[in-house]
C-alpha cells in the first residue's frame, strides 16, 4: 500500500514541482541572454567607434588631416574613444571585454603593417629602402602613441594581471616580427653596405645609418634584443671579412711601416666615424675585431716583414 502511494507520488506530483520550477527559472534565463544580448551589442557599436579612432590615427600620419579638417582628432573625440574602451575594459557584470580590446588593438597594427608598410617597402631597394623604413616607422611611432593612449586602461590593469606584454610591447613587436620578419636581410645589407663605402672612402648619409641602426634600438624598448641579433652579429662577421680581405692583400704589396699604417687608419677610422652610429656596447667588439684581422692573425708574416725591412736599412 505504501508502495502504491509513493508510485502515485511519483508519477503525479514530482512532474508538477518540475513543471513550476521550470516555469520560474526560464524568465532568469531569458532576462540573462537579454543582458547578454545588450552587453555584445554595447560591444560592437563600441568596435565601430574604435575604427573611427583608427581613421582619424591614419589621417593623422598620412597627413591628411589639417586643422580645419573635420578629421582632426579633437579632445571630443579623445574622451570619447578613452571612454568607450574603458567603459568595455571595466569590470562588469554583464562581462567585459578586456581580453577582446586587448587583441583588437594587436589586429590593428598587423593590419596597418600588411595594407600599409609592407607594400611600401617591398617596392624599394638599397638607400631607397631604407629612406622609407625611416619614414614608415615614425609614422608607426605616431600611431602607437596616439592609439595606446586610447587603450590606456589596458595598460594600467588588465595587462598587468594577466602579465602580458605592454601596449607599446606588443605594437613594437608587431614591427619587428611582421616587417623585419621578411625584411631584415635586405635592411641589415643596405646598412652595412653604406658603412662598408664609407670605409673605401665613399660619402655617406650618416643620418640615415644611424636612424637605420636606432630603430632596430628602438623596438626592443628597455632592451638591445633586436639590435644585437639582427645586426651587431651580422655587422662584426662582416667587418672580419671586411679586414681579412683587406690585410690579405696589404700584406703582400706593401712595407711593414705601410701596413702599420694603414691598420692604424682603419682603427682610427673605426673609432672615429663607424662607432658615431652605433651603439657604444658594439664599439669595443668592433675594435677587436678589426686589430684581430689586421694585427693578430697576421702577426708572425709582421714579425717576418719587419726583421726583412731592418735588414734591407743596415745594409744601406
Amino acid at each position: 500500500m505504501k508502495l502504491l502511494k509513493f508510485y502515485y507520488m511519483c508519477v503525479y506530483f514530482v512532474p508538477f514541482l518540475i513543471a513550476i520550477s521550470y516555469s520560474n527559472s526560464l524568465p532568469l534565463s531569458m532576462a540573462a541572454s537579454a543582458r547578454d544580448t545588450k552587453r555584445f551589442k554595447e560591444f560592437e557599436a563600441g568596435l565601430k567607434v574604435i575604427q573611427d579612432a583608427v581613421d582619424k590615427v591614419n589621417s593623422i600620419v598620412e597627413g591628411t588631416c589639417t586643422p580645419s579638417c573635420s578629421s582632426c582628432l579633437s579632445s571630443e573625440d579623445y574622451m570619447l574613444y578613452y571612454t568607450v574602451i574603458y567603459n568595455l575594459s571595466v569590470a562588469n557584470p554583464l562581462g567585459d571585454y578586456s581580453k577582446e580590446l586587448y587583441y583588437k588593438y594587436k589586429e590593428i597594427f598587423e593590419d596597418h603593417i600588411t595594407s600599409k608598410v609592407l607594400p611600401s617597402l617591398r617596392e624599394k631597394r638599397d638607400q631607397d629602402l631604407l629612406q622609407e623604413l625611416v619614414n614608415r616607422w615614425a609614422d608607426y611611432k605616431i600611431m602607437t602613441r596616439w592609439l595606446s593612449r586610447f587603450f590606456h586602461f589596458l595598460d594600467r590593469y588588465f595587462i598587468p594581471t594577466k602579465k602580458l606584454p605592454s601596449l607599446q610591447e606588443t605594437s613594437f613587436t608587431a614591427f619587428h616580427n611582421s616587417v623585419y620578419g621578411e625584411m631584415n636581410s635586405q635592411i641589415r645589407d643596405a646598412v652595412i653596405s653604406m658603412i662598408n663605402g664609407e670605409r673605401e672612402g665613399e660619402e655617406v648619409d650618416h643620418a640615415l645609418v644611424n636612424n637605420i641602426v636606432s630603430i632596430y634600438v628602438e623596438m626592443g624598448i628597455d632592451s638591445n634584443k633586436y639590435y644585437d641579433q639582427d645586426f651587431e652579429a651580422a655587422l662584426l662577421q662582416d667587418t672580419a671579412t671586411f679586414y681579412s680581405e683587406k690585410a690579405s692583400n696589404w700584406i703582400q704589396f706593401k712595407s711593414y711601416n705601410d701596413y702599420l699604417l694603414m691598420a692604424e687608419q682603419c682603427l682610427k677610422h673605426e673609432k672615429e666615424k663607424v662607432s658615431f652610429y652605433l651603439q657604444a656596447t658594439t664599439q669595443k667588439k668592433l675594435l677587436q675585431v678589426v686589430e684581430h684581422e689586421l694585427l693578430n692573425v697576421h702577426a708572425s708574416e709582421l714579425e717576418e716583414m719587419k726583421q726583412l725591412d731592418h735588414v734591407v736599412v743596415v745594409s744601406l
